[in-house]
């Protein structure tokens, strides 16, 4: 089954730290961390923009207001749709599926991480994720 996603980049408003969703799970007796670029699954009756905000407002508890499309990149499940984004109400905090399933097995955190931190080993990061980010920072993106 195909799974396109959603996703936004979001900074802070000084523009040096970004939201990330920090991601621990027990997988066959071992804990693995990462970081991922909030967003989710497009549902079959909206658009890719009508997704993004949802799932935002869904994880994370704030509106959104898109400030340009960043790109899309091919996976093994589907497509990932990237923008940059801003907050326009409300303060980031976990919600929705996130919230209800989080357990010491299956942890989901909202972290604001430096951009100086991302390139550090600590920072479990898809190298991919790393390049919408940087793209985001630059404001390198169709503007809406």
């Amino acid at each position: 089954m195909r799974r396109d996603t959603a996703r936004a980049i979001i900074l802070t408003e000084d523009e040096q730290s970004i939201y990330l969703l920090y991601r621990k799970k027990k997988e066959n007796n071992k804990i693995i961390t990462y970081y991922a670029i909030p967003g989710g699954m497009i549902e079959e009756d909206e658009t890719v923009e009508e997704a993004v905000k949802r799932e935002i407002k869904e994880e994370f508890s704030v509106e959104i207001e898109l400030l340009g499309y960043l790109g899309s990149n091919k996976t093994k499940q589907g497509i990932d749709y990237h923008y940059h984004a801003k907050i326009i109400s409300g303060i980031p905090k976990l919600a929705g599926e996130e919230k209800e399933n989080n357990n010491e097995n299956n942890y989901y955190e909202i972290r604001k991480i430096s951009l100086k931190e991302l390139n550090k080993e600590n920072i479990n990061i898809l190298p991919i994720n790393i390049e919408y980010i940087e793209k985001a920072i630059k404001k390198d993106y169709k503007k809406f």
